[in-house]
């Protein structure tokens, strides 16, 4: 039984709310969940409604406040050039969300349908997607990264294409080893014996108990994808300037530190709460829906 159908039967037992107010509950004992939760949301809210909190614009530059001190005008100060670090910071968040789901979404849907056909198809077949998979992943990261990048330049199409090439393999081989252990199970066999196509029984009995635990990883890779754009960006190879981005912002601090401390400080808190936001809320989700380590409710 996986995790989300152990929750709905004991929503069933106990005569709950239904499967959304058992998790909620859950979600709620666990107050490393709950902080994460609040920071998730924190994130995509001030993503989401950017436009409606900045108080400057994010790329326009003043020539007079150049590494201003934080003031009532501008709340963390101003950068090298003028511009709001506040407005920049809010606008930049949108980058690394957009990065992170794009680039995760498309990999987690392809490793999928890979995983799929590798573990449910013929031996030989599984053979040559194992060889590719390894293929990708005997690369370094970085290295990876840095000459994909070189080919194509830099630009943010460019990262979500490295990140999403190095992170479908583990989605692929999760997938596939989840849908081994189930290719041989009592009720697979007893559709097939009922004429069930393969793409029925992949669809409706395979999918649903190998979604769940992929889901799990994705919530817990979302921080090292932030953390790869912000120093991708940082090196200068990600998004192009004048989009704000964190990652550009601690290079502008990096490089004028000793004028001012505010532009780091500035870059390095989001970085620092978006990853302890969405590391919490991957672990609350993996404590909740994988029995084996659910913890005591």
């Amino acid at each position: 039984m996986t995790g989300v159908e152990s929750i709905r039967g004991e929503a069933n037992e106990e005569h709950g709310p239904g499967a959304l107010g058992t998790f909620l509950r859950q979600l709620h004992k666990n107050r490393l969940g709950v902080l994460g939760t609040v920071l998730v949301v924190l994130v995509f809210s001030s993503a989401m409604f950017a436009p409606l909190i900045i108080t400057h614009d994010p790329i326009r530059i003043m020539v007079g406040p150049r590494l201003a001190d934080p003031s009532r005008d501008f709340l963390l100060g101003t950068d090298q050039l003028g511009r709001d670090t506040f407005s920049r910071v809010i606008m930049g968040g949108r980058i690394p969300l957009l990065v992170a789901f794009a680039s995760l979404g498309s990999s987690l849907v392809v490793g999928l349908a890979l995983g799929l056909i590798a573990g449910f198809g013929p031996r030989w077949l599984d053979n040559l997607l194992l060889l590719f998979f390894d293929t990708i992943r005997s690369f370094p990261g970085i290295i990876f990264a840095l000459a994909i990048i070189g080919l194509l330049g830099p630009s943010l199409g460019s990262v979500i294409f490295v990140i999403a090439i190095t992170s479908m393999p583990i989605y692929a081989r999760v997938a596939r080893t989840q849908t081994e252990a189930l290719r041989n199970s009592e009720y697979i066999a007893a559709e097939r014996s009922m004429g069930a196509s393969t793409t029925r029984i992949l669809a409706v009995h395979v999918l649903p108990n190998v979604i769940g635990p992929l889901i799990i990883l994705v919530s817990m890779d979302v921080p090292a994808v932030i953390a790869v754009e912000a120093g991708l960006s940082f090196l200068g190879l990600g998004v192009r300037p004048p989009t704000p981005d964190w990652g550009a912002i601690l290079n502008d601090g990096y490089n004028y530190i000793q004028n001012t401390p505010w532009l780091v400080i500035a870059g390095g808190i989001p970085i620092v709460l978006a990853t302890l936001g969405f590391t919490f809320l991957g672990e609350a989700l993996r404590d909740i829906f994988d029995p084996k380590l659910r913890k005591e409710l």
